[in-house]
């Protein structure tokens, strides 16, 4: 009863909505046909640049919302057939104060000074892609989807950049081939554009458009325009991607060797739709995960890190609240053991006004586990200005029993509501199948739904929502730490900036309530409480963040479960209360870090946590960031110290040569896990990687060295 007046609700507030809405006309920025390719080399010294029509007009963001720019930025565009160039000049008053600690592919861009580039060559008010360098030249991109709502940072395209400097600034110049970026087939094109410049030692965010703090640029309904292409085509539609791999193994005292061949092809089938084959795939250059201590009675979810299925994740997106519909994670791994991929295919892109993703994979039998089929397909319409509707599945045959999950979904989001305010809200459902043998076998409470609202704005943030897992919901392909419920949750927060604070303040933040409350979907017994409230938080203007919450919870587990070391917590009803406080510093210093703690009632004892977590930026190539958290656990069994640490080091030679090393230990596994990795781009869309894995026991007296995995891998692309 309580979703169908929530999901009544819901309706009601989008034709509200809908009257509200209004936006002014943009400003464009013409892009100037040039002949020829060009040399990429950061000078802008061409006279075509002194040709094209360059536009200046950047905004404030931060500090002071709508100011004046304290440092000037120049943007001009031009194009030949085949790939579109960007010269940029980012003039700076102290140049040798500029904040450049990076120069890897796929850098955090985020403590830097920095330029970045939005386009969306749909030109949807939805979905678009994220160009961003830094005085170093790194590179990194992202797709971007839902109006920046859906961030890829793991799409890599195929361009490049080159910088240099002078005693009045750094200046980029920026190619990108038409064949990285999908649109629309024609003559004559309007894409939208946006760019956004940091000067971090200030905080300055300059934007050309959309420079509310409501919005930003990856607000892709309040991005400016590009005009002035025509003629252009996708000079690549088939790229084939190779890889040989050798490697070596020992492990208890045997030495194991393997050599792989394999590889991609892509076709684009269409300017907006690609085709992927994939064949005998391989994820070995692919970094550990990150090994969790789980202090709690549900499963711990770990992300995906293979490129192979971050490509286009967002056509795959179907995620129903806390629950993943398509886990990507479930195909190729089996508890911790990567199993065979033996090839499969994809299709994924845009049709007009239709998002289309597909993929289907076979991996091979392994020992026990039996070969099997995994099947994802979604399809997504784009509505109204902002919004869509959508349908989903996912199928797994595995042997004699199946598995299929079947759902829908429907978003309404806007920036315009009463005039300039953003709003997403919504709905989703799904339900599941299983088959076992012969049997045909279904049973109830096998549905999940959600219906949520979400206000997120500058100074007022609110979001509440209800759903639902059943009992017998089970998604093959999916995720779902927690089954057999009903949530309701709700959370807001408040971030003013007062008229009169001190002046080191940027804004203060203030969370009046966040709950969550779980009852049994079966019995509609109350089975976990959790509210939060922080009555302080506090961002400063040197990027340095502190906040303090006071969070109570009550669970009741209806079954004993084992916590750490045959630790039985028994079924029963806990109330627990604790304080926590976090203090971080900003990230662009040359030395900067964090410390968070909680101390709270826990189960039949107390738990206190600490975290801390060092960067240290020594220069442009090197960086090392280490981080420790701790446990203490106070329980009638006794007390017990559970550690986690971790450490990296990066070293990168230049923008396209890389190394790095992970570490990482913690008291449960009572193992170090070590990653060496060097990764070198010896062309943009080509690899090599090198990599070292080795696993060395922590128990007993003496440090013990089990296994140790040496591979060489490369990958080549061929584009036609």
């Amino acid at each position: 009863m309580a979703f169908q007046r929530l999901t009544l609700f819901i309706i009601s507030l989008v034709i509200c909505a809908n009257g509200f809405s209004q936006h002014s006309s943009p400003d464009t920025l013409k892009a100037l046909r040039i002949e020829g390719s060009v040399t990429l080399d950061g000078k802008l010294n061409e006279e075509f640049w002194q040709k094209a029509y360059p536009i200046s007009n950047f905004t404030q963001r931060e500090q002071t919302e709508g100011a004046a720019p304290t440092e000037q930025t120049k943007v001009a565009v031009v194009y030949n057939t085949h790939e579109i160039i960007f010269g940029v000049w980012c003039y700076d008053s102290e140049p040798s104060k500029l904040l450049a600690t990076q120069m890897s592919r796929d850098f955090d861009w985020g403590s830097d000074d920095d330029f970045e580039i939005m386009i969306s060559p749909f030109n949807d008010n939805r979905n678009g892609y994220l160009f961003v360098t830094n005085p170093n030249g790194a590179l990194a991109d992202v797709w971007l989807g839902d109006e920046g709502h859906d961030f890829n940072f793991d799409w890599n395209g195929v361009w490049d950049a080159r910088v240099t400097h002078d005693n009045n600034g750094w200046y980029a110049e920026i190619v990108i081939p038409f064949s990285t970026l999908k649109f629309k087939s024609g003559n004559e094109h309007v894409w939208g554009l946006n760019f956004e410049r940091n000067v971090r030692r200030k905080k300055e965010q300059l934007l050309w458009q959309g420079w509310s703090r409501l919005y930003g640029v990856e607000k892709i309904s309040q991005s400016g325009k590009l005009t002035g292409l025509k003629g252009i085509k996708q000079k690549e539609k088939l790229e084939i991607k190779p890889y040989i791999l050798a490697g070596i193994e020992r492990a208890g005292g045997e030495t194991n060797t393997t050599f792989k061949v394999g590889g991609e092809v892509n076709y684009d089938i269409s300017p907006t739709m690609k085709v992927n084959l994939t064949l005998n795939t391989d994820f070995a250059q692919v970094e550990s995960d990150r090994r969790q201590v789980n202090l709690s009675r549900f499963s711990l979810y770990y992300p995906e890190k293979r490129q192979f299925f971050l490509e286009g994740r967002s056509y795959f997106d179907m995620s129903i609240a806390n629950a993943s519909v398509f886990y990507s994670r479930k195909i190729g791994i089996e508890g911790d053991k990567a199993v065979p991929v033996l090839g499969g295919v994809r299709l994924f892109g845009k049709i007009d006004k239709t998002s289309i993703g597909f993929i289907s994979l076979q991996t091979a039998a392994d020992g026990e586990i039996p070969t099997a089929n995994s099947t994802a397909f979604r399809i997504k319409q784009d509505i109204f200005k902002q919004s869509t509707v959508g349908f989903f599945t996912t199928q797994k045959f595995t042997g004699d029993t199946y598995n299929a999950v079947y759902g829908g979904d429907f978003t309404y989001s806007t920036s315009e509501l009463f005039g300039n305010k953003n709003l997403i809200t919504g709905v989703s459902g799904a339900f599941s199948v299983d088959r076992g043998g012969d049997p045909f076998t279904t049973s109830g409470r096998t549905a999940t739904y959600h219906a949520f609202i979400y206000y997120p704005n500058d100074v007022w943030d609110f979001g509440a929502g209800i759903n639902s897992v059943g009992e017998n919901f089970r998604p093959g392909l999916g995720f779902s730490n927690r089954s057999n419920y009903k949530r309701i949750y709700g959370e807001l927060e408040y971030n003013p900036r007062f008229k009169k604070m001190p002046s080191f303040v940027r804004n203060f933040a203030f969370r009046p309530f966040a709950f969550e409350y779980y009852i049994n979907d079966r019995t509609g017994v109350s089975e976990t409480f959790m509210a939060e409230i922080m009555p302080f938080g506090v961002e400063l203007k040197s990027g340095d963040e502190f906040g303090v919450a006071v969070q109570h919870i009550m669970d009741k587990p209806f079954e004993d479960f084992e916590l750490i070391d045959q630790v039985l917590i028994p079924a029963g009803t806990y109330g627990m209360t604790g304080f926590a406080a976090g203090f971080h510093t900003f990230d662009g210093r040359r030395i900067s870090g964090g410390f968070e703690m909680g101390l709270s009632e826990f189960y039949t004892g107390r738990r206190n946590e600490y975290e801390m977590f060092l960067n240290l930026n020594l220069n442009r190539h090197l960086n090392i960031g280490i981080d420790w958290t701790k446990n203490d656990l106070s329980l009638p069994e006794g007390k017990f110290n559970v550690n986690e640490i971790g450490g990296r080091i990066e070293y990168a030679f230049n923008p396209k040569l890389n190394a790095n090393v992970f570490a990482q230990w913690n008291t449960e596994e009572k193992e170090i896990l070590l990653n060496y990795r060097i990764n070198w781009i010896p062309k943009i869309g080509s690899f090599f990687y090198f990599v070292i894995n080795q696993n060395i026991s922590t128990e007993g007296d003496k440090l013990k060295l089990t296994r140790t995995t040496v591979l060489a891998k490369l990958v080549w692309r061929f584009a036609i």
